[in-house]
């Protein structure tokens, strides 16, 4: 197992406000990882500390095994805020080989990052006439710039229309395969939902959850939902095996049962055989337990 991030017991204070308190996570090389939290709870301090932009007061913290903000952690870690700066006067293309240049990278692949992250056809235009979501393309493009291993991005995914989300996912995920780890904040639950591997939830500057969403749902142990369509003219027989069952307007039946009984709740519906047109199983999601988590520490 290789460790790109490891945070240690981190703590900061802003004078009476702790804004870290004793946080410690890892992360290893291709994992991607979602970081939740309301506005306040920590995230931006966590994520500004890592960059090497602010130090921390108390606890551990290495970036790719070395200090963060060290010409070392600088050389392998990118990143990408909600609102990216850019000279407006720029060609995309322009921008980007300034950026390479910095990095004394070969100014000529600009072309080629921007055809990456799907702006290869307005490459040579101002960025000036960009939308806000082919600007945040841009410093995407801009991220991939010497194959970093750990990639931190804040809000990523803002201002993107949803084909642009799906295609920055497909992006990230390809970046994954390749080991680069990834620390991504994100107020869009269902997005991070499915392209994440693991997700940590913190709270007035405590991390309160970690795990994959399996995990966080066994150790929150919230009820799992399940939608029973009857067969057409036998909604009164199935109401009749299930009393505890509520039907709604639409004519489905609805009911919730502990995880620990969900497959014997399954049985029992089966067994009605013909009586049940269709069954949905609904799991708790990434927003219940995202509220769960928080709930439990007060917020």
């Amino acid at each position: 197992m290789t460790l790109t991030l490891t945070l240690s017991r981190l703590t900061r204070r802003f004078g009476a406000v702790e804004a870290l308190r004793d946080v410690s996570l890892s992360l290893e090389a291709g994992q991607r990882v979602a970081l939740l939290g309301h506005n306040g709870a920590g995230k931006s301090t966590l994520m500004k500390i890592v960059l090497g932009l602010i130090p921390a007061d108390g606890g551990t913290i290495t970036v790719c095994g070395a200090a963060p903000g060290s010409a070392a952690a600088r050389a392998c870690v990118a990143y990408l805020p909600e609102n990216v700066a850019l000279h407006p006067a720029l060609t995309g293309q322009e921008q980007l080989a300034h950026y390479l240049a910095l990095r004394g990278d070969n100014s000529k692949k600009a072309a080629g990052l921007l055809e990456r992250v799907g702006l290869g056809h307005v490459a040579k235009h101002r960025i000036g006439t960009y939308s806000k979501g082919m600007r945040q393309r841009v410093g995407l493009a801009q991220t991939l710039i010497g194959r970093p291993r750990l990639l931190v991005l804040d809000e990523p995914t803002s201002g993107l229309d949803p084909v642009s989300r799906r295609d920055f996912y497909d992006l990230l995920d390809g970046l994954a395969a390749e080991g680069a780890a990834i620390l991504l904040s994100s107020h869009v639950l269902t997005e991070v939902e499915a392209r994440t591997d693991n997700i940590l939830i913190l709270s007035k500057g405590s991390l309160v959850a970690e795990g994959t969403l399996t995990d966080l749902r066994a150790r929150a142990e919230m009820p799992v939902s399940l939608v029973i369509r009857p067969a057409p003219g036998r909604l009164q027989a199935v109401q009749t095996a299930f009393p505890d069952a509520v039907a709604g307007a639409d004519g489905l039946l609805r009911l919730s049962c502990h995880q620990a009984e969900k497959l014997s709740s399954i049985r029992r519906i089966a067994a009605l055989g013909a009586d049940v047109a269709d069954l949905d199983v609904l799991p708790p999601s990434l927003e219940d337990m995202y509220s769960h988590f928080s709930r439990r520490d007060g917020q």
